[in-house]
């Protein structure tokens, strides 16, 4: 068994990170995700790490990017706003083949939103997350729990891949405390440094080049293997929880605290006759396609879309899936507004009665 606390979501993130060889940390204050760089402020140097604020946004992803071509593992964190002006840097990042994790606990949006919390980066996150067409592996942890695991697990996929790794968790389940059982700690020695990193400790004489700009056939092939590489996620690395579809006729589709909220709505609804089970996708990026395109559409009557945005940012996604053999519904909250019990349940039993959704 592992060490078990009490832990507030962010600070579970920044422990698991440090526990998994996070030895280097730059960024800058923003709402609700402040608890990451305030533990980490401490914790890093106890461990010989680094802890940078920079004096922007933009400045800290670069500093990530130094560190990660050094063979470091490395993250930055923010919300919304702070990741927009990181993703020049982020884009950077994977044109540089550099593994690095950024972590954002979303807030509500668009532009600087509001601070409370919300599940409006979807789209940035999946579609957007920088310029060039690239795209990092996108997990949503739907507790303190499953992001202490995801966070410990993301180097290993960004480093496999040499691509930056994204976690998208939202600013309630950033600022919830729940017990946590804490991974090890991992150590890493000289021999640990990847081959292809600056780093020139261990005597190895490295003529490498780290670099982000390249003449047009080397960017074409590089293109090409990182679009053979995405198609290599889909096949292997799609992670997604399916609760009681084998039966259902109506499925909802959410992540991270909506799909917490929804899950409970599911159960109780259950408990009353009522045929309803729920796709929790835990990758983002990749998308749990197969989940909803292999639904029984002979048997489901619809799906229920529930994010905590308005409008949902998944709609697209699952349409995709559904290829019109049902209809799509939508129930949300947006702007800071929290999904609730009760109003989630009233939204889908409506759905499932004929009543249709709120604001769907």
């Amino acid at each position: 068994m592992g060490e078990k606390r009490f832990m507030k979501g962010n600070e579970a993130i920044a422990e698991a990170a440090v526990r998994a060889g996070c030895r280097f940390f730059a960024g800058y204050p923003i709402t609700p995700q402040n608890e990451i760089p305030e533990y980490l402020s401490w914790r890093l140097p106890e461990v010989g790490g680094s802890y940078v604020q920079g004096e922007s946004e933009i400045a800290s992803v670069n500093m990530v990017y130094g560190a990660a071509a050094m063979g470091t593992r490395s993250m930055t964190s923010s919300s919304g706003p702070g990741i927009s002006l990181k993703a020049e840097g982020i884009s950077y990042l994977a044109a540089a083949m550099l593994p690095a994790l950024i972590v954002n606990i979303s807030r509500g949006g668009p532009g600087l939103g509001s601070i409370q919390p919300a599940q409006s980066d979807y789209l940035q996150a999946t579609k957007a997350l920088g310029h060039g067409g690239f795209h990092a592996m996108v997990f949503a942890p739907a507790s303190a729990q499953e992001a202490v695991d995801v966070v410990y697990e993301a180097w290993d996929y960004a480093e496999r891949d040499r691509n930056p790794v994204l976690v998208l968790m939202d600013g309630c389940l950033g600022n919830i405390m729940e017990e946590v059982e804490l991974p090890p700690m991992r150590e890493f020695t000289d021999e640990d440094i990847p081959e292809w990193s600056l780093s020139r400790r261990n005597g190895r004489d490295y003529q490498g080049n780290i670099t982000p700009i390249y003449t047009e056939p080397i960017l074409e092939g590089l293109n090409a293997m990182a679009g053979e590489m995405y198609k290599a996620w889909e096949e292997d690395d799609v992670k997604v929880e399916e609760f009681l579809v084998e039966d259902a006729e109506y499925v909802v589709v959410a992540y991270g605290i909506a799909a917490r909220v929804a899950k409970e709505a599911v159960m109780e609804l259950r408990d009353k006759g009522f045929k309803v089970g729920l796709i929790r996708p835990i990758t983002l990026y990749p998308f749990p396609k197969k989940s909803i395109h292999d639904l029984d559409y002979s048997r489901v009557k619809g799906i229920i879309d529930v994010e905590m945005t308005i409008p949902a940012q998944m709609h697209d996604d699952i349409a995709q899936q559904v290829m019109e053999r049902c209809p799509i519904f939508e129930y949300g909250r947006s702007g800071g507004c929290l999904l609730d019990d009760e109003g989630v349940y009233e939204a889908i039993y409506d759905i499932v009665t004929g009543g249709g959704a709120d604001n769907g």
